[in-house]
């Protein structure tokens, strides 16, 4: 039986409901067999559908704003060095070029070609971040790509159901956990075993020789969706800049967003150029960054495929840091690259002020290097996060990551695989940017070192020099900081962590929105009960005139 070639609203929707309930079987599959805290805990990970045409139709729920705009490109690349008719059932591809994949050579993209009876009819990929890839680490304190790691080239990891041990003694050999390495990639495996498998059940349950016409109605219809979203938005062009710390240089990014019609552009012309550090950031992932933030101001309620980013158009110079080709190195974009998000909404702010929100704290990301009290080796990621912007009617929510949803580490989860001891985990008050509505309070963590031996801790935060900035009158957020026995240390590069020394973060605040004059005394007091706010700053910021 062929497939129908239109679907009634309630087909399509139960229809497009289970491949999207498919990808968050095969998220699950792999949050179960996962062997590192990034996957298991934070959530780094995506998994898709597309039909034969390589257009996504279905995105796992759990999934970081990266993979929004990535997953396409991945697969088109993998397509032009292995085609179509060169796979065959029970061939994995893999790669984790940062060019044409996430950014950086952590995400690996592992994809599986479904067959029914024999014939191609789409392909299922799964994206983790992998807990080691080598070289100096995740760490932005490479000068060149070179030495970030192992770039794996697009190659057939299994063949017809048999694995190249060739290819996986190689990375294990290259790596410093190779027992979490090697068994991530197996999860990846497995989880694209596990997508394959129920899309050739669902084709089969509702008879259908082909994905085209399903993918065809529902990347229509959330293009439709796209399009009625773009044309309430008045027409015109907006630029906007922010400063960013580049190492120890700073760069000037530069966003102009142009709407005409049912069209977005958002061109990133004017934006400075790279540095010889870790934070350069590769377009694929400069367009996720951006298409995300659309997503959030058009249709933040449709699922994520093709449709949603149809009629969105993504630009940026060559060379720029955030157009970064090699020998650029790029491990720690996200230390740049999440400063898109709130570029763009502070860009669109006077046409949208009801929908945008103010910056937010970001997320901090920190490797751990070393050796456990037993003498095994250990590289551990922990990530802490800022506070989340203020926005109209809404105060921001603590120590809430953006411009990604990462998941973070429990401390005992932590302590077991790092050898240090969290002495310390609370929320930092007067961090979140003062106005009518409250901007996000970040957190201190404090950590000792147990391990009875040095550590290496690769920084790649952001928000040190410059802070979550308001909106509409509101405050900025406090910087972010850290320190070693009290001393500041560097939030971005690498430094040494001795023992029995104590490590601690200080969180970065989202910026508040709106005047503090506004705020209503009554919502000033719950902050202070809250430990949210001191009342030395509430009687200075809001004019407080309650008792301590």
């Amino acid at each position: 039986m062929s497939a129908p070639q239109s679907f009634d609203a309630i087909d399509l929707s139960i229809m497009w409901d289970r491949l999207i309930s498919i990808t968050d079987e095969g998220a699950a599959a792999l949050v179960r067999t996962s062997f590192s805290t990034l996957v298991r805990e934070g959530f780094d990970l995506s998994v898709l559908i597309f039909d034969l045409r390589g257009r996504i139709i279905a995105q796992s729920a759990k999934c970081i704003p990266v993979f929004i705009g990535t997953a396409s490109t991945t697969l088109r690349h993998m397509l032009d060095k292995i085609p179509p008719e060169s796979l065959e059932a029970g061939d994995v591809v893999v790669s984790n070029d940062p060019v044409f994949g996430t950014g950086h050579m952590y995400d690996i993209a592992v994809m599986r070609p479904i067959y029914l009876k024999g014939d191609l009819v789409g392909y299922a990929m799964s994206i983790s971040h992998l807990p080691d890839i080598g070289g100096m680490g995740f760490s932005a304190s490479a000068t060149e790509i070179y030495h970030e790691g192992l770039r794996l080239p697009v190659v057939k990891l299994v063949k017809a159901g048999v694995v190249n041990q060739d290819f996986m003694n190689l990375i294990r050999l290259n790596v410093r956990v190779p027992d979490q390495v090697i068994g991530d990639i197996h999860a990846n495996i497995s989880c694209t075993s596990v997508v394959t498998r129920q899309v050739v059940d669902f084709m089969e349950t509702y008879g259908c020789s082909s994905l085209e016409p399903l993918a065809n109605a529902i990347l229509q219809q959330s293009e439709d969706a796209l399009r009625q979203a773009l044309l309430a938005w008045p027409d015109g062009q907006h630029t906007g800049e922010v400063l960013v710390e580049a190492g120890e240089e700073t760069r000037r990014l530069v966003c102009t967003v142009k709407k005409l019609g049912d069209r977005l552009s958002i061109d990133f012309t004017g934006t400075e150029g790279c540095v010889r550090f870790g934070s350069n950031v590769p377009i694929c992932y400069t367009r996720s960054m951006a298409l995300y933030a659309a997503k959030c101001l058009t249709t933040p309620m449709i699922p994520n495929n093709e449709g949603s980013s149809a009629l969105i158009e993504v630009s940026a110079p060559v060379g720029c840091i955030l157009n970064a080709v090699p020998p650029a190195p790029s491990a720690g974009r996200h230390a740049i690259g999440h400063f898109v998000v709130p570029l763009v909404f502070d860009t669109v702010s006077k046409i949208l002020p009801d929908q945008v929100a103010a910056d937010s704290g970001l997320i901090d990301f920190l490797t751990l290097q070393g050796h456990l009290p037993d003498g095994s080796g250990m590289s551990v990621t922990y990530c802490a996060a800022g506070g989340f912007g203020a926005l109209q009617g809404l105060d921001g929510r603590q120590t809430t990551p953006g411009s990604s949803n990462m998941g973070t580490t429990p401390i005992e989860v932590f302590e077991s695989l790092s050898g240090l001891r969290v002495e310390e985990k609370i929320l930092r008050p007067d961090s979140g940017g003062v106005g009518q509505y409250r901007g996000g309070v970040g957190q201190v963590v404090s950590m000792r070192n147990m391990t009875g031996q040095d550590v290496t801790v690769h920084a790649m935060s952001n928000r040190t020099r410059f802070p979550a900035k308001g909106l509409f009158g509101g405050g900025n957020g406090a910087p972010r900081a850290h320190l070693i026995d009290g001393r500041e240390t560097s939030g971005q590069g690498s430094f040494r962590l001795p023992p029995n020394s104590v490590l601690t973060l200080k969180q970065a605040g989202g910026g508040g929105y709106g005047s503090p004059k506004d705020r209503p005394q009554d919502a000033v007091r719950q902050d202070i009960e809250d430990g949210f706010l001191t009342i030395e700053q509430a009687r200075e910021t809001y004019e407080y005139d309650g008792a301590a």
